[in-house]
C-alpha cells in the first residue's frame, strides 16, 4: 500500500497553514503591464492520467501565443495554490475552501474562475466494500477512510456528512481520514486497507464497471449541484500581467463550454490525444469514463456564493475567525471575457 499519513479532525485544514511570512514573499511574476513585458508562458502543475482545463484550451487553440510549461504532478489541491501564493507556479487550482483557508493567511491570491465541481455526472463518492457493514455516519467511528489529500474537498465533505449524520465532536476526532494517492484508492479499498475510499473522476467510473463496491453518500448528495473549486493567481501577477491573465483565464471559460457542449466521444478522443502526445508514461484508457468537469456557472464565471458557503463554514468551525475574510476581495471574473 502506498505510505499514508493520517489526521485527527482538530488538525482539519492546517495544511493550509501558511505564515504571512511565507505567503507575502511569493514571487509568482515577473515583467511590467505593458503588453511586451507580459509573460507568456504559464508554469503549472498537472495531475497524472487527467487533462486539465488549461491543458484541454491550449490544445484547441484558445491559448493563442500563451505557452504552458508543465513543472510537475501534484494530487493535492491545497499545495497547487499554496505553490502559486509562493510563485512556483503562475496558477494553481483547489477546492474553495482550501482558497478561503489560504486567504485567511493573508495570501495575496485571487480566484479567478471555477475549473470543477458536482453534478449528477462528476461527483465525488465515498465507496465501501459490497458487503462492508458500513451504512451510516456513526459507522464510521474508528474507520479509515482514503482521500487524495487532507484539509481540502474530500474532508470537507466526509466533516459535514458526519455531523448531518449526528455525531459528536468527540466522535468525529475517532474518524481517520487518510492521505492515499488516488490510483491507489480503489487497490487500498480492495485489499481492505481502508474502509472507506473517496473515488472521483475516471477513477470513480472505473472502478464502479469493476464492481464489488457501492456508494455510501456522495458530494451530490451532500449539497446538489455546485462549483467546487476556483484557479487562482497572485494578485502581482494579475497586475504585472493583465493581458496574459485574461486570455488564460477566458480560455479556460471557452474550454469550459467546449466539453459542456461537445459530444462526449468527441471530448474523450480529444483528451486521451493530448495524453499520448504529452509523453508522461501515463495509462490513458480510464479517459472512457469521463462524464463531466461539474463546473455549475457558465464559462465557469464566480458568483460568490461557492466561496461565501465555506467562509461561513470554516467561521462556525472556528478555523477562521469571523469576519476574517471579505468575499469581495476573494475573486474577480473581471479577466472572464468567455461566452457560452
Amino acid at each position: 500500500m502506498a505510505a499514508t499519513t493520517a489526521s485527527t479532525r482538530r488538525q482539519f485544514l492546517t495544511l493550509l497553514g501558511l505564515s504571512t511570512v511565507v505567503v507575502s514573499c511569493g514571487t509568482a511574476a515577473t515583467g511590467a503591464s505593458s503588453g511586451k513585458d507580459q509573460t507568456r508562458k504559464l508554469r503549472y502543475q498537472g495531475w497524472a492520467g487527467q487533462v486539465t482545463l488549461p491543458e484541454l484550451a491550449e490544445d484547441l487553440g484558445y491559448l493563442g501565443d500563451v505557452k504552458l510549461e508543465w513543472v510537475g504532478n501534484t494530487i493535492s489541491g491545497p499545495q497547487d495554490i499554496q505553490s502559486a501564493a509562493t510563485g512556483q507556479v503562475d496558477f494553481g487550482g483547489a477546492f474553495n475552501g482550501a482558497v478561503v483557508k489560504l486567504a485567511a493567511n493573508n495570501a495575496p491570491v485571487k480566484a479567478v474562475i471555477s475549473y470543477y465541481g458536482s453534478d449528477k455526472h462528476a461527483y465525488s463518492g465515498y465507496y465501501v466494500l459490497k458487503d462492508s457493514p458500513i451504512r451510516s455516519a456513526r459507522d464510521l467511528i474508528g474507520k479509515k477512510i482514503g482521500m487524495n489529500t487532507l484539509g481540502a474537498h474530500a474532508e470537507a465533505m466526509l466533516d459535514i456528512y458526519l455531523q448531518r449524520g449526528g455525531l459528536s465532536t468527540a466522535d468525529i476526532d475517532k474518524v481517520e481520514p487518510l492521505v492515499v494517492p488516488p490510483v491507489n484508492t480503489e487497490q487500498s479499498l480492495r485489499q481492505k486497507q481502508i474502509d472507506v475510499a473517496v473515488l472521483s473522476g475516471v477513477l470513480r467510473d472505473k472502478a464502479l464497471a469493476t464492481g464489488g463496491i457501492r456508494p455510501l453518500f456522495t458530494d451530490f448528495e451532500l449539497l446538489g449541484a455546485f462549483s467546487a473549486g476556483t484557479y487562482v493567481m497572485t494578485d502581482r501577477f494579475l497586475q504585472q500581467n493583465p493581458d496574459t491573465a485574461r486570455t488564460f483565464v477566458t480560455a479556460v471559460g471557452k474550454a469550459i463550454e467546449w466539453a459542456r457542449t461537445t459530444p462526449r466521444e468527441e471530448v474523450i478522443a480529444r483528451m486521451t490525444d493530448i495524453v499520448k502526445k504529452r509523453g508522461r508514461n501515463e495509462d490513458a484508457a480510464p479517459l472512457k469514463y469521463w462524464r463531466s468537469y461539474g463546473v455549475a456557472e457558465t464559462a465557469g464565471r464566480i458568483t460568490g456564493k461557492e466561496l461565501q458557503l465555506w467562509i461561513d463554514w470554516l467561521s462556525e468551525r472556528g478555523d477562521i475567525d469571523k469576519g476574517q475574510v471579505k468575499l469581495s476581495d476573494l475573486y474577480t471574473n473581471d479577466f472572464n471575457t468567455a461566452r457560452s
